[in-house]
């Protein structure tokens, strides 16, 4: 071993040695007169180049073999860490997707710990990262107050001093974005994902579009090319889903598919998985995957022993206002009243779920589309439940839509085998929601209101307004105070999105 590299381990171990000891002292490290420590390149020259020239043009090179840009608005990326070499277009391929030219209040960078375990999550706060390219600035204000205000997050020095999974991101963020940015570097020591799930609340209020979030993760380690090509699709599918639980499912069955040098389905899976919590309820995100590669399509890889690395964005939904082509004639209307009736008479009375005869629908009602199921005894409520995404067909959506309001409205009991026969089944199939900049925009009677604030939202159909004769001010401030829980005059300073639905039940074909 030559003396600089001597050098360099040497120096690595000090370091590691010397704050490790100590990462537990004091909760928060702080800089004392003003002095940063800045955490400098431990991954230079091995993962990706280690000089500035050298490194800009291998991002270069990476980022023309990318995947283009969707020229969509882009909240949060997944991408891989590996060597440059192996996963540099895949990443590449997420960061192409970030608008260049947007002025980002923070990038939350976070990653899974390889090296170093411990409760919740550790944070960089003592100064910014250093690449080749330059210093990557980190808000080390937002970094100490989230220290300071939860036990979950400390400053750890371990966390950050070997760790490469968080580094390797920060040169494609230097190359792609053209404005100033500063990150917040959160590394993830837990493996609970209760914990996941804390640190995904203290977040969400951050998850908007002043700020990129960026996950860093590989997906199967060491199966062969066949198989990780199987399985890693498989994993992204689940994120696809935007449903956390599936995912942590997927990824914690690895001892029952029997996949032969199968480590992990994916090392940074608790970062995935606190993004996936932090957007479950967001109906107005989609996941999309881009890009897919292992290390065995490489010139340096093994085809018998791989890694695997999949490119995936989370984005807003393109928005639109009109209902437009899609229409559902009066047999799509029975037909999911059917359903809707079928599935929730023999639900309650034999606890089953009817399997259906998709043969006889359309393609409409085999079309993504969100909808809610009300049920109405006697001409009042007796349970509504619904949903805005568009994950599964229409179908799929009512059936499920009719289960749960009949048996999961938390504002009533169950409903009863005595009383079916005094329900009627009415049906709201919405259409995609629109951003609205002035309340002036929302037409009483046609459009339906969805009010977020921060992780709260509330909805109204728009045939609320109808029923209860309210005006404009009232049916914002009831979905604020009643449905977001933050007050009636919340929406004043909330997002506020509108949507129409088609609204039918079975009076209709009496």
């Amino acid at each position: 071993m030559n003396n600089k590299k001597f050098n360099f381990y040497f120096l690595i171990i000090f370091l590691f040695i010397f704050f490790g000891c100590t990462a537990q002292e004091s909760k928060n490290q702080s800089v004392e007169n003003d002095q940063l420590y800045n955490r400098q390149p431990a991954f230079a020259g091995q993962f990706y180049p280690g000089t500035k020239e050298e490194l800009q043009n291998m991002l270069g090179d990476l980022f023309l073999k990318a995947e283009p840009g969707k020229e969509k608005e882009v909240l949060a990326i997944i991408s891989p860490h590996a060597g440059y070499v192996y996963s540099g277009v895949v990443a590449a391929s997420s960061f192409n997707q970030v608008n260049p030219s947007k002025t980002y209040e923070n990038v939350f960078v976070i990653a899974s710990s390889h090296r170093a375990y411990y409760e919740g999550a550790s944070l960089y706060s003592i100064g910014n990262y250093i690449t080749p390219l330059g210093e990557v600035k980190v808000n080390i204000e937002l970094a100490n107050k989230l220290i300071e205000e939860y036990e979950f997050f400390n400053y750890v020095p371990k966390a950050h001093i070997s760790e490469h999974s968080l580094e390797v991101q920060l040169p494609f963020l230097q190359y792609r974005l053209q404005k100033d940015f500063q990150i917040v570097p959160i590394v993830i020591g837990t493996q609970s994902k209760d914990m996941c799930k804390k640190m995904a609340d203290v977040l969400l209020p951050y998850f908007n579009e002043e700020n990129l979030f960026v996950i860093s993760s590989d997906f199967s380690h060491f199966p062969d090319y066949i198989e990780a090509n199987k399985w890693d699709i498989k994993t992204a599918e689940t994120i696809l889903l935007n449903d956390p639980d599936k995912f942590y499912t997927c990824v914690h069955t690895n001892k029952d598919d029997h996949v032969p040098n199968l480590s992990t389905r994916a090392c940074g899976w608790t970062s995935v998985l606190t993004l996936l919590y932090m957007t479950e309820n967001l109906s107005d995100v989609e996941y999309e995957h881009i890009l897919y590669k292992n290390s065995g399509d490489t010139d340096f890889g093994d085809k018998n022993r791989v890694v695997g690395y999949n490119s995936i964005v989370l984005s807003r939904k393109e928005s639109n206002n009109n209902v437009g082509d899609f229409q559902l004639t009066e047999k799509d209307k029975k037909d999911l009243l059917d359903i809707a009736r079928t599935t929730v008479t023999e639900h309650i009375t034999n606890n089953k779920i009817p399997e259906l005869n998709t043969d006889i629908y359309s393609e409409t009602l085999k079309t993504h589309c969100g909808a809610f199921v009300t049920l109405n005894k006697f001409h009042r409520l007796r349970g509504c439940i619904g949903r805005f995404d568009a994950e599964q067909p229409l179908y799929e959506v009512v059936q499920q839509m009719a289960i749960a309001s009949s048996t999961q409205d938390t504002r009533f009991t169950p409903v009863m085998k005595y009383e079916l026969q005094d329900l009627e089944v009415e049906i709201s199939v919405l259409t995609p929601m629109k951003k609205i900049n002035s309340i002036e925009e929302i037409e009483l009677g046609k459009h339906g209101i969805y009010i977020k604030k921060g992780y709260r939202t509330g909805t109204f159909l728009p045939q609320v307004a109808t029923e209860t004769g309210w005006n404009l001010d009232e049916f914002l401030g009831h979905c604020a105070r009643d449905k977001a829980g933050i007050g009636w005059d919340g929406w004043k300073d909330a997002d506020i999105y509108i949507y129409e639905a088609i609204v039918f039940s079975e009076s209709d074909f009496e």
